[in-house]
Order: structure tokens, then sequence, then C-alpha cells
């Protein structure tokens, strides 16, 4: 079955009208074929014969998440090592944000497939590693799109689901990791929730992360997806794609960890990825650090049913590092 990104209210009316105005279009079609979604409101539509998908909402700080999400898209299209949809334009009218981008007629990821998939992510994790190998063989740079990034981060605020995330970049993957990802949903759980038991659980949980990330484990920045899970790759031809991206510099396993807290991957997908990056010591300690922020970032999108886990968790991870 095909299936798109995000599911589509009713109140069609004015959409085409708007779009006109904003492409100078002369025939604009609704087209059939939507599935549900979180975060926007969302369809397909035909602009002189060529197909675009188009979000929408108007939740505060809406502009934000698509922004973040537009340049998440560039920069994965960039390396042109996993297809994603082209970003196209970002409007507004009044509160409502409208993001445009390429539709992808994808399908669901069958297991045949999720090799394939394993390998491009892991292609995509190498590939600014592998930038700075030719930077510092060639001793230059090609072109602004293909630089090497040396620190962690990015030029704008992501989102995992529609919590924005702050990428100010930071030479310390620990830190960064630390401050910007667990910390920011710690902080939110306490103020709305009131929950000073996971703030003290915290404390202790903060002092020993150092061990996880010995001196010797070098960790290059990796163009990551940010938010990968089942519910956003496929599909399209027998190309994996992936989609609803919240990217941004960091440490590739990462990527993985919500893959594994959500059991959505068969096993052939992490052996095709650690064919082409092995695990390194620590990796399943690392990977509890990593669904930690998941769980935290659920609480906060889903509610306190997330606490028991991310307590466990928290709980986990002190009793490995005594």
């Amino acid at each position: 079955m095909i299936t798109t990104y995000f599911s589509i209210t009713n109140h069609q009316l004015g959409m085409e009208e708007l779009l006109r105005e904003e492409f100078g279009c002369k025939e604009i079609r609704s087209i059939a074929g939507k599935s549900g979604g979180l975060n926007s409101d969302g369809s397909v539509y035909s602009l002189d014969g060529e197909k675009v998908f188009v979000k929408r909402n108007s939740a505060e700080g809406s502009r934000t998440m698509y922004e973040g999400e537009y340049l998440s898209l560039t920069k994965l299209d960039q390396t042109q090592v996993i297809k994603v949809p082209k970003p196209i334009k970002l409007f507004n009218r009044g509160n409502m944000t409208f993001f445009v981008m390429e539709y992808l007629p994808f399908y669901s990821l069958r297991h045949e497939k999720a090799g394939s998939l394993g390998e491009k992510l892991a292609q995509l994790h190498l590939y600014n590693q592998n930038l700075g190998l030719l930077a510092a063989k060639n001793q230059c740079f090609v072109g602004k799109s293909t630089q090497y990034v040396d620190k962690f981060g990015f030029d704008a605020a992501t989102c995992c689901g529609f919590i924005p995330m702050s990428n100010e970049w930071n030479e310390n993957w620990l830190t960064f990791y630390a401050t910007n990802r667990l910390k920011a949903q710690i902080d939110l759980v306490v103020s709305t929730y009131q929950a000073h038991d996971v703030a003290n659980l915290w404390s202790e949980v903060e002092w020993i992360l150092p061990k996880l990330f010995p001196v010797d484990l070098k960790i290059t920045p990796s163009l990551l997806h940010g938010d990968f899970w089942e519910d956003n790759v496929g599909i399209i031809g027998d190309e994996p794609c992936v989609f609803d991206p919240g990217s941004y510099y960091g440490h590739s396993e990462f990527d993985l960890a919500l893959s594994r807290l959500n059991d959505g991957f068969p096993p052939g997908f992490y052996e095709a990825y650690h064919k082409l990056i092995p695990k390194q010591p620590g990796f399943e300690n690392r990977q509890k650090a990593y669904m930690l922020f998941h769980t935290l970032n659920r609480w906060n999108h889903f509610g306190s049913g997330y606490k028991e886990r991310a307590v466990t968790l928290m709980k986990t991870l002190l009793r490995t590092n005594l």
C-alpha cells in the first residue's frame, strides 16, 4: 500500500488558490492517497503535472519545526547517499506555516530491503568522515555543500517530534549530548510534571556519563537523520528512502537507538550497518544512554506513562557504571 507522510483534514477550501498564488501554476489538482501522522496536516497536489506534498501546521513553533526539517532534507539530499524528498518551499499565511516538498510514492520497508537500508544509513554516517579524509589528502575543500564538519550541532534547531532541540555548535560530543539533549529533556519533565525524583537521578547519571565515552573512543561528527524509526523510512522502487528528519551532526550510534527502542527493524538491517561501521567497545551501554533521550522525549510528548521506563534506564546506567 502506498503511503504518504501525514493525515489531511477535509478543509481544502482555498488551498488550490494559495498554491496557484505561490507557484504561478495553471493547473492544480488535489490527489488522493493520504495517511495519518502526528504533527501536521498534509496532502498531495499536482502542480502543472508535478506531484508535491504539502504539510501545514498552525501550532506555535511550527515555523521552527519546518525550518529545521527543510534544512535537514537539504543536507541529506546534498550527500546523494540516501533518497529523501527534495524540499521546495516554506511559507506562511497568517499563523499557518506551509512546507512544500517533492512527493515520493513510497511503500513500507520490506524485510528483504532492510539490509540495503542499513548499508545506506552507514554510508550516510560515514559521509562526513570521508570528506575529512579527502580534505586531508587534497588539502582543500570542493564546494560549500561538501565541506567537512568538525563540530557537533547544526545551523538550525530541529525537532524529534514537535519539541525544538537546540543545536548550538560544540567541539565536544559528550557536552553537546548531555546538555542539548538529556538535560534539556530532564528540565522539561521537571517543569511540566514536577518530577524532582528524576532530576535527582539525573544528577547521578550526569556524573557517570563520561565513563561511557572513554578518551580513546573517537567520535567523528556524522550527519544524522535524528528521528530514525520504522515510520520514517520506506522503499521507492527498489531504493530505500527516509523522511521527517530532525538532523544534526552527532554520534552515529545515536540514530540506531530509536530503531532498537521500537524493535522496528529486522536483524538484516543491523548486520548490514555494522559491516560498514563495527560496534565499538561500550556500544550497548551508550545505546542505553541514547535510548534515555528518546524515552524522555516521549514522556514530554505523550505523558508520564513513560516515566517508569525512563527511571529504569537511568538506574540501569548507574548500576552498569558502579
